[in-house]
C-alpha cells in the first residue's frame, strides 16, 4: 500500500488551494469602496459586497464591521463567480475527506459548492469569511483515493481525531521498521557470497521467496530508509519540534509604526492596481509596503506612504535582521543566493531569486530567508528542522543534492526503488498468506 499509493503521489498532490488558482478565480479589488486604514499582515481581497480584509475573521474594508455568516445560496453564487460556472448542488459540510485538516477549523462548517463543469470542479467555501478555501478536480480526488489517502492512512474517521491519527502512524510504520530491520538481519544470514549453495546460489530459496530475498538484500535498505522517515514524520517524542526566533524577533525586524492614511482612490486610479486581486500591508524596517497580487504577474512592491514602487538595499534588511536576535554578534554570516540550494528550493515550481540568507548566532543556530524585492521573510528554520529536511525530505522523498528537482532522472530513481520495495512487500505478502494457510498441525511440525 506505501510503495504503489507512493508512486501515485509523485505526481499528483493532495487537494489544495494554490496562489495561481486563488488569483485566477477571485475578482477585481473594487478600490472606490475602500474605506480608513490598512491593516498591518492581513490580506485583503474582493468579497461579495466588497473588499474585505482576511484575518481569522472578515472584515469590511468600506464599513470596518465584520461580515455576516454567509448561508448556502450566497456561497453557490460566490462560488460560481469563483469558478466561473454553474452550481449544480450545495451541500453544508463541517468536515469530509479533503477538509479534514486542522487549518480549515476557523472556516467551519463549510460549503460544498459543485460546479457544472467537465473536470467536476468543487469548490469549499467558508461560512465565516465567504471565500473559496479549497478547490478540488474529479480526477485529482480518484488519484487521491490511491495516493495520498492510503499512504498517510488518512480517512477521515480517523484523521479528524489527530492524537490517535498521529498514534496509530507511529505504532505502524514502527511495526513496518521492526518487520523490515528483522528481515535485513535475517536475509543478511541466510545469504552466502563465499561458501554457496548448490549449484553456486546465493540464497537458500526459490520461487517467490527467492524473489523476497534477493529483492531484500538488494533494495532493503532503501526500504528501512524509507519506512523510518516515515515514522520520522509525526515527529515522535517531539524531537524536531522548533519554537522559532518568536513573534518579538518579527516585530523587531518590522520596527511597525502608526498606518498611513493610504489615497485609496488614487491607488485605483494606477494602471498597475486595477488588476490586483489581493493586497497585503506590511512593515519593514519602519517602511510600510503594500504588496499587490495579480494573476500572472509578478508582485507589485509600493511604498504605502507615496504609493512609489521601492527598492530595498540588501544592507538595510540585514541590519533590520540583526535586531532580531539580541546579544553580542546574532548574524553569524550572510549568503546571496542567486541559484536553488539544499534548503531553499521548490520541487515542481520555482523558488523566488535572488534572494537573502541570514545566519543567526543564537543556541538554536537560527537561518532566514528574505526576498530582497519584498523584505518579506520567506523562511525560518534553525538547526533541528534542518536536521529534520534531511532525515524526513532527504530519506524520503531523496531530494539530496537538488535531485528532486531534476526531472525526469528523479522520476527513474525513485520509480526504480519504489519498484524494489513494491515486490519485497508484495512478495512477503503472498508469503506470510501461505503459510497462514497451511494447517496448524504442519506449522508446529515445521517448528
Amino acid at each position: 500500500m506505501w510503495f504503489l499509493s507512493g508512486i501515485v503521489m509523485m505526481y499528483v498532490p493532495f487537494p489544495s488551494l494554490t496562489q495561481k488558482e486563488r488569483l485566477a478565480g477571485l475578482a477585481r479589488i473594487d478600490w472606490t469602496k475602500m474605506q480608513g486604514a490598512a491593516r498591518p499582515e492581513v490580506w485583503l481581497q474582493q468579497g461579495p459586497e466588497g473588499p474585505i480584509w482576511l484575518d481569522d475573521a472578515a472584515i469590511s474594508a468600506s464599513t470596518g464591521r465584520a461580515v455576516t455568516p454567509v448561508g448556502g445560496r450566497r456561497a453557490a453564487r460566490i462560488a460560481a463567480a469563483f469558478g466561473k460556472a454553474r452550481a449544480s448542488a450545495v451541500e453544508r459540510v463541517e468536515r469530509d475527506q479533503w477538509t479534514v485538516a486542522g487549518g480549515f477549523d476557523r472556516y467551519r462548517p463549510l460549503w460544498k459548492v459543485s460546479l457544472d463543469r467537465p473536470d467536476g470542479l468543487i469548490l469549499y467555501v467558508a461560512s465565516t469569511t465567504g471565500t473559496v478555501v479549497l478547490d478540488t478536480h474529479a480526477s485529482e480526488r480518484f488519484w487521491n483515493w490511491l495516493g495520498s489517502v492510503p499512504h498517510w492512512i488518512y480517512p477521515t474517521i480517523l484523521r479528524q481525531d489527530q492524537p490517535l491519527w498521529r498514534q496509530v502512524i507511529l505504532w505502524t510504520s514502527g511495526a513496518g521498521i521492526v518487520g523490515a530491520v528483522s528481515g535485513m538481519w535475517i536475509g543478511v544470514l541466510r545469504a552466502r557470497l563465499r561458501r554457496r549453495y548448490k549449484g553456486g546460489r546465493v540464497s537458500p530459496y526459490r520461487g517467490w521467496q527467492w524473489w523476497h530475498h534477493i529483492m531484500g538484500l538488494f533494495g532493503g535498505t532503501m526500504l528501512v530508509a524509507w519506512i523510518v522517515s516515515g515514522w520520522l514524520s509525526v515527529d515522535p517524542n517531539r524531537w524536531f519540534a522548533s519554537k522559532g526566533l518568536g513573534e518579538a524577533a518579527y516585530a523587531a525586524y518590522a520596527a511597525p509604526g502608526t498606518p498611513p492614511a493610504i489615497d485609496w482612490g488614487r491607488l485605483g486610479r494606477m494602471p498597475q492596481a486595477q488588476e490586483a486581486r489581493r493586497m497585503q500591508m506590511r512593515w519593514i524596517d519602519g517602511t510600510p509596503l503594500l504588496t499587490l497580487s495579480q494573476p500572472d504577474h509578478a508582485d507589485l512592491i509600493l511604498d504605502a506612504r507615496s504609493l512609489q514602487p521601492i527598492t530595498l538595499a540588501p544592507r538595510r534588511l540585514i541590519r533590520a535582521a540583526g535586531r532580531m536576535v539580541p546579544g553580542a554578534a546574532p548574524i553569524a554570516a550572510v549568503e546571496w543566493l542567486t541559484a536553488p540550494d539544499a534548503y531553499w528550493y521548490e520541487a515542481k515550481s520555482r523558488v523566488e531569486l535572488p534572494v537573502l540568507r541570514i545566519r543567526f548566532a543564537d543556541p538554536a543556530r537560527d537561518w532566514i530567508t528574505i526576498s530582497p524585492r519584498s523584505g518579506a521573510i520567506l523562511s525560518e528554520i534553525d538547526a533541528r528542522r534542518r536536521l529534520y529536511r534531511w532525515l524526513f525530505d532527504g530519506l524520503h522523498r531523496w531530494d539530496f543534492n537538488g535531485l528532486i528537482t531534476r526531472r525526469p532522472l528523479w522520476d527513474i530513481w525513485m520509480g526504480f526503488w519504489l519498484a524494489v520495495g513494491t515486490i519485497v512487500s508484495s512478495t512477503g505478502v503472498v508469503l506470510a498468506i501461505r503459510r497462514l494457510r497451511r494447517p496448524s498441525h504442519r506449522r508446529t511440525a515445521r517448528r
